[in-house]
């Protein structure tokens, strides 16, 4: 079953629970946003189905709730930023916020992060550069989901990465993918469903095929264009944990458990357009890019997308009409914040 529910009321209920075990109110604002933001734009893997996550890691101390990231180290365009541990969004916006400002002094701002945590969706941040008249690209590590090309066992993260570029007025340009065939979220979200998984998402342990998600999460999720998303995987580990000084490879440990520190890291590197070529230049190119994509539409078909055009024309659906979200994803948020003594989004 489904209900369909507004964001601000899931919102406020994610900002409430946060806050009741230790986040900053302003910080639990954020981390609230982030997650609801993934739900209007469709992508309920990384929205509020990981509030229960998070509240977890917060209470057992492995994940701290007031974050305190500071910048350890760099020069000029170049920084490393400490997460300590603290909440992955927020100290990714850290990480956001300080890139763009060196870029805009410099034209490029790189920052490195060391110590974070899952952060939800990379395309929540790197949406924080266009409006500054930047280029945002971040760069994830995560824990072990897939077996290297060729090998056994979990030993590389789907390690996902997001590009964003404004394309004119308020609209953006935006990738966001993983380097697995899918986001072992959306692994969970079938399992909160009820639904079966599609055919090449992911293997049980001994390495037979399919399609039961509570068997697919005790295996591996299978790379993306084969060896290719492998490859790239790695290379991702190596900008965002290697570089950073952070964990790598096996030593990253993901939000689903509350046992051991994420040790996750990141590269958010900003890019200001008006140091490459005028910013109305660019958005005229952007533009034409965008009509020569979707000149190539076919006839009775729907119209060609570029990317984020989907989740731009999602969200204003989903803010119109609601997110319907499972059952068994409110259920799990009410009793989360039942057990920290909040009552939230009472059944009518």
């Amino acid at each position: 079953m489904t209900t369909r529910i507004s964001a601000d009321d899931l919102r406020d209920a994610a900002t409430r629970i946060f806050t009741a075990c230790g986040v900053p109110r302003d910080d639990a604002l954020l981390v609230a946003d982030s997650l609801v933001q993934a739900d209007l734009w469709g992508h309920q893997s990384h929205g509020v189905l990981r509030v229960g996550w998070y509240v977890d890691r917060i209470r057992s101390g492995v994940m701290t709730g007031e974050t305190k990231a500071e910048i350890v180290s760099g020069r000029g365009a170049v920084a490393t930023l400490d997460g300590h541990d603290g909440v992955g969004q927020i100290v990714t916006a850290r990480a956001a916020h300080e890139a763009i400002d060196r870029a805009t002094e410099h034209g490029v701002g790189v920052v490195a992060v060391r110590n974070s945590n899952h952060f939800g969706t990379a395309a929540y941040f790197t949406r924080m550069a266009p409006p500054r008249g930047c280029v945002g690209i971040l760069t994830t590590n995560s824990s072990p989901a897939m077996a290297p090309w060729g090998g056994r066992g979990k030993l590389v993260g789907s390690n996902p990465w997001s590009i964003a570029a404004p394309v004119g007025g308020d609209r953006q340009m935006v990738l966001d993918i993983a380097n697995t065939g899918v986001a072992r979220g959306k692994i969970y979200l079938a399992r909160n469903k009820g639904d079966e998984i599609p055919d090449g998402w992911a293997v049980a342990a001994d390495g037979s095929p399919t399609r039961d998600p509570a068997t697919a999460l005790l295996g591996t999720v299978l790379p993306m264009a084969e060896h290719k998303g492998y490859g790239i995987s790695v290379m991702m580990d190596v900008l965002s944990g290697v570089l950073s000084g952070s964990g790598f490879g096996s030593g990253v440990s993901g939000p689903y458990q509350s046992e051991k520190p994420g040790r996750s890291g990141h590269l958010y590197m900003a890019l200001d357009i008006a140091s490459f070529s005028p910013v109305a230049e660019f958005e005229e190119r952007m533009e034409a890019l965008v009509a020569e994509l979707k000149s190539g539409s076919r006839e009775g078909e729907d119209e060609v997308r570029y990317p984020g055009e989907i989740e731009s024309l999602t969200e204003s659906e989903n803010t119109r009409e609601g997110i319907l979200l499972p059952e068994r994803t409110i259920a799990d948020l009410r009793r989360v914040a039942h057990d920290l003594g909040v009552d939230v989004l009472e059944e009518r």
